[in-house]
């Protein structure tokens, strides 16, 4: 191959990834900038599951005074354009609020209703480059400051989240997913409990899923 072809195939090269990195660069801006739209294929994902019901199962560990560990149990629902409900069969005091952490990331439906919802990059996390979406409530929040949510953008899975309290306190949850009766559902969570007063770890199993069956409003708190 004489050196003239050589160059003009380089160039030819060179021409075609400058051709490209606008598009490229475009699609990634996009998907930056639109927040809601990201949040709204979380929700569609899915698209032929209209309802379920799981067991759940979560282990709690106290890493500080009194050390308890406490095991809940309990059931989730979801139905399509309704909601997503955790109950759990028996709640002690110092874990009330395990139930709207599991319920918050199970209902990214309920974010489009209730935050203001922006991207703020495209890390890399667990070798994975994810979405990064910042939620802040509409209405403020005297504990809430803001929660990080970690999407991958191949799946519409949330991988990772993440709340920041007013009083520096934050709590970290990480999930996996599995493929069940030809959906993508949710399989394990880790929490990582961070708070004044409060340390502790979560660790939550997901039981076999009753897909597309009949759920009545009320379970979501509807009439």
């Amino acid at each position: 191959m004489s050196r003239v072809i050589r160059r003009w195939i380089a160039a030819l090269g060179v021409a075609a990834v400058v051709a490209s990195a606008p598009a490229l660069a475009a699609d990634r801006a996009s998907m930056l900038m639109d927040g809601r739209a990201i949040v709204a294929k979380m929700v569609e994902r899915n698209p032929n599951l209209q309802t379920f019901s799981a067991r759940v199962h979560v282990d709690v560990r106290m890493l500080n005074f009194p050390w308890l560990s406490p095991k809940l149990d309990g059931s989730v629902y979801f139905k399509r354009g309704t909601g997503y409900e955790v109950v759990f069969d028996r709640t002690p005091f110092y874990a009330r609020n395990f139930r709207k952490i599991f319920a918050d990331v199970g209902d990214p439906q309920a974010w489009l209703r209730r935050d203001e919802i922006s991207v703020i990059g495209m890390p890399v996390v667990g070798g994975r480059q994810l979405l990064e979406l910042r939620l802040v409530r509409k209405k403020h929040s005297a504990t809430l400051a803001y929660a990080l949510a970690f999407v991958d953008p191949s799946t519409y899975e949330l991988v990772r989240m993440e709340w920041h309290y007013t009083n520096g306190g934050t709590i970290v949850m990480t999930q996996t997913y599995r493929s069940e009766g030809g959906f993508d559902l949710l399989a394990e969570q880790h929490a990582v409990i961070d708070i004044p007063h409060v340390r502790a770890v979560a660790e939550a199993q997901y039981g076999d899923y009753h897909a597309n069956i009949a759920l009545g409003d009320s379970i979501f708190g509807r009439p």
